[in-house]
C-alpha cells in the first residue's frame, strides 16, 4: 500500500486557508512525485487549535484524503530522547542480527 503523507504542523486554529494550503501542497506533490501505481497522497494538518467546522466542512469534494488532528505542544526530556534513540538502536541491531543468520 504505497501512498506519501505530508504532514503541516499549525500553531494555533485551523483555518480554511491551512486547508487550502495543504490541499495545493498535495496536488502539487502528486504532480511532481507519484506514479500512476501509487495510492493518493495524504494530507494531514496537526494544529495546536483544531476548528472543528473548518476542518468537517472547507476539505475540496475530490480530496477525501485530507484530514486535520489537534496535537499538544509538548518536547520530549534529553533522557526521554535519548532512551528513544537507544531503543531503536537495540531494535537495528537485533533485526540486522537476526537477517545475517537467513
Amino acid at each position: 500500500m504505497k501512498f506519501y503523507l505530508l504532514i503541516d504542523l499549525k500553531v494555533g486554529e485551523l483555518t480554511h486557508a491551512d486547508v487550502g494550503q495543504i490541499d495545493g501542497y498535495v496536488r502539487m506533490y502528486d504532480g511532481l512525485f507519484t506514479e500512476p501505481d501509487d495510492n493518493p497522497t495524504i494530507g494531514l494538518i496537526l494544529c495546536t487549535e483544531k476548528n472543528e467546522t473548518v476542518a468537517r466542512y472547507s476539505v475540496l469534494n475530490d480530496r477525501k484524503q485530507i484530514f486535520a488532528s489537534k496535537y499538544m505542544v509538548c518536547l520530549p526530556t534529553e533522557e526521554q530522547l535519548k532512551r528513544e534513540i537507544e531503543k531503536e538502536r537495540r531494535l537495528i541491531e537485533s533485526a540486522l542480527e537476526d537477517g545475517g543468520d537467513e
